[in-house]
């Protein structure tokens, strides 16, 4: 039961808002503050469910990196058949070159059904047969020469071909970790962002923009790891490739050089025994020449 003010006679003072009164019995006990709902971890962490929570700027950076990785995988498949097929084309028309006599022996033999040269060493080998036919009534230096220069522009062009798509390999494998990073860096803002509206530094608010950011950081380590690596070994297998036809230019120039000096030394063998018979015959008409006659009687 409450217990009557005190008199002031007495100078007790009475309760103050520092000591309040208790309660009395029987009444209901005052309301408790309730607890504040602390915000928790999305259940979803596998690397699809991070995707779809993620902001549309992070989202559209890895859908890039993913097909950036596509393409890398596509040139890959694309020019290691390209590149394995000419390669292993080129090795067996330069041993056909080197086991040949003349330049038409080896057209005889790189040539396929219906008399095509196919393939870059085809090519080369066409383009001096026909120069050597255009030049026919020419001299040697200079059929030579015009060969020589066909031949170095079909190289090139040939390698133009062969390289063609690993520069997109490298654009790919220099540019896909800064995209990544561009799209960690837009995760960490929002996360910050996040904390700021929360007013909490909580670790379930932060973590799930810092793992999305992440993601598009391993998105693009993967895209771009790849890239550079195949085009090393693109680059290093392009670079055989060439030495290759290289190798068969200078086969056909060493062939082109026997076969004229073959042409120039036919006439003069030729030449050769009608000029040793005539030595032989203009003696004995010599020597008829010389003998008197002989008046019979």
């Amino acid at each position: 039961m409450a217990l009557p003010p005190a008199p002031p006679q007495f100078g007790i003072a009475p309760p103050t808002a520092a000591h309040p009164a208790a309660a009395p019995i029987g009444a209901p006990p005052a309301s408790v503050a309730a607890p504040v709902a602390l915000p928790v971890l999305p259940h979803d962490l596998s690397p699809w469910g991070m995707f779809m929570a993620a902001d549309i700027v992070v989202k559209g950076v890895m859908v890039g990196l993913a097909f950036a990785s596509l393409v890398t995988w596509t040139i890959w498949l694309a020019k290691a058949l390209e590149l394995a097929t000419a390669k292993a084309g080129a090795g067996r028309a330069l041993r056909k070159l080197q086991s040949a006599a003349t330049l038409a022996e080896a057209a005889g033999s790189i040539a396929g059904k219906g008399g095509q040269m196919r393939g870059a060493v085809g090519a080369l080998l066409g383009a001096a047969l026909t120069e050597t036919k255009r030049s026919s009534d020419l001299g040697e230096d200079g059929i030579k020469e015009r060969v020589a220069i066909a031949l170095s522009r079909i190289e090139a062009r040939a390698g133009r071909l062969m390289a063609r798509g690993t520069g997109l390999l490298a654009t790919i494998g220099s540019t896909a970790p800064f995209v990544g990073l561009f799209g960690t860096v837009w995760g960490i803002m929002n996360s910050f962002i996040g904390i700021s509206q929360a007013k909490t530094t909580n670790l379930a608010v932060v973590a799930p923009g810092i793992a999305e950011a992440l993601l598009a950081t391993a998105i693009g380590l993967v895209a771009a790891i790849p890239a550079v690596i195949i085009y090393n070994v693109f680059a290093r297998t392009i670079t055989g490739y060439r030495a290759t036809l290289a190798d068969a230019s200078g086969e056909i120039l060493q062939h082109l050089s026997r076969d004229l000096e073959r042409q120039r030394r036919q006439p003069v063998a030729a030449a050769a025994p009608a000029r040793a018979s005539l030595h032989a015959v203009q003696p004995a008409s010599q020597a008829a020449a010389v003998l008197p006659r002989v008046h019979a009687e």
